[in-house]
């Protein structure tokens, strides 16, 4: 029987016009460089938002055969995800409790929630206590952030409160850097400061919490600039960007891989005379004869539209322009007369193309942004790591 319009003729499925290919021997590699700054601080990796896009199900088992036993995430639904796919390292609940009724479902799951104010208290105990468990779970202390977490100045109340419920137990205390990414660290110092008060407070009420967390990958990678400021307590890190190979900032150097690449599919090659207009807006004009590549890759596929006329791909080993604007499905390229054919894929960012920090600068926005925003119809593919 003859395919319908617009069906595959054959048994094979349709070639992706973009994917992006996830490469767990870079995670294992960035996971040995955080491991190295961290100085034998235990890492509790980040893995909220699907992993930073890269698929929060692969990536958690990638790091949990790699030894790594906490993970964390912000919502009951990326927890919930993580132990359907078979993950069984310890799971800190960044986001807390959002609602009382979400108490039981943290229970059930096995997950530590973060206790950000003293309301949320009560649901855990409650929950905790009629199932006949004990639930561990963690205080954040807002130390300069001042978005989420206890007031410092009320840590320890709310530390021996916990540590007076029978159905819980404060398994951590952590804070959030909010400017580690800065050259200056006065501001980081003097939240460091703050948070080493808020843990003698908790000491003197006999609170001695056995995991206390501060860094997050920029502050595992400023590295000895910040540990003679760092409270003794301080024994694990809070690492997510650097996992996935960059680097919160230019000057935080260090040897990391990208762990995801996205490439895209050339699906037009067409001449154009010079002063010829490209795209929507008629945003770049050809200043001579050359040919444009249109690219299987737009801003539904999270490339940023504000790239137009200023952002690069790699082809072929080389660098090309990114020339008018950034449309829902497509993106081209001024390729000159240099090798290129339909079909050959142009890398947007990882290895063998840009940097991902070098498309957020190009597009005046930040690394996290860009990785997070890669679309559902860009496919991944997983590369094996280290047996």
């Amino acid at each position: 029987m003859a395919a319908k319009p617009g069906e595959p003729t054959t048994g094979e499925a349709p070639a992706p016009r973009a994917r992006a290919t996830i490469d767990l021997s870079a995670l294992a590699h960035n996971l040995a460089e955080v491991r190295r700054a961290a100085a034998g601080r235990e890492p509790i990796a980040v893995v909220k938002a699907d992993a930073y896009g890269h698929g929060a199900p692969a990536i958690a088992r990638a790091l949990e055969a790699a030894g790594v036993r906490r993970l964390a995430v912000v919502s009951l639904g990326e927890a919930a995800e993580l132990r359907e796919a078979g993950v069984r390292a310890a799971i800190l609940l960044l986001g807390g409790l959002e609602r009382p009724g979400d108490a039981a479902a943290a229970v059930e799951l096995d997950v530590a929630p973060v206790l950000q104010h003293a309301e949320q208290l009560a649901p855990l105990a409650g929950a905790a206590a009629r199932r006949g468990r004990t639930l561990g779970v963690q205080l954040e202390v807002d130390t300069g952030m001042s978005r989420m977490g206890v007031a410092a100045e009320a840590a320890a109340e709310l530390a021996a409160r916990v540590a007076a419920e029978p159905a819980l137990r404060l398994d951590g205390v952590y804070t959030h850097l909010a400017r580690a990414d800065e050259e200056d660290l006065a501001p980081t110092r003097a939240q460091l400061e703050r948070f080493g008060r808020a843990l003698a407070a908790l000491a003197e009420r006999g609170v001695r919490p056995a995991l206390v967390h501060v860094a997050n990958s920029a502050g595992v990678l400023a590295g000895s600039a910040l540990a003679s400021s760092l409270p003794p307590e301080v024994n694990a890190v809070r690492p997510g960007l650097a996992l996935y190979g960059a680097s919160p900032s230019p000057h935080l150097a260090a040897s990391l891989r990208p762990v995801m690449t996205v490439r895209a599919r050339i699906v037009n090659l067409r001449r154009v005379a010079a002063g010829d207009a490209v795209g929507y807006g008629g945003t770049w004009r050809s200043a001579r004869a050359t040919r444009v590549a249109t690219v299987a890759l737009g801003y539904a596929d999270g490339l940023p539209w504000s790239l137009a006329n200023r952002g690069e791909m790699a082809l072929r080993g080389r660098r090309v322009p990114i020339v008018g604007r950034i449309s829902m499905d497509l993106a081209t390229l001024d390729v000159g007369d240099e090798p290129a054919e339909l079909g050959d894929e142009a890398i947007a960012f990882g290895a063998g193309g840009p940097r991902v920090e070098d498309v957020a600068a190009w597009a005046g926005t930040i690394p996290w942004e860009i990785l997070v925003r890669v679309g559902r119809r860009v496919e991944r593919t997983t590369l094996p790591g280290p047996v």
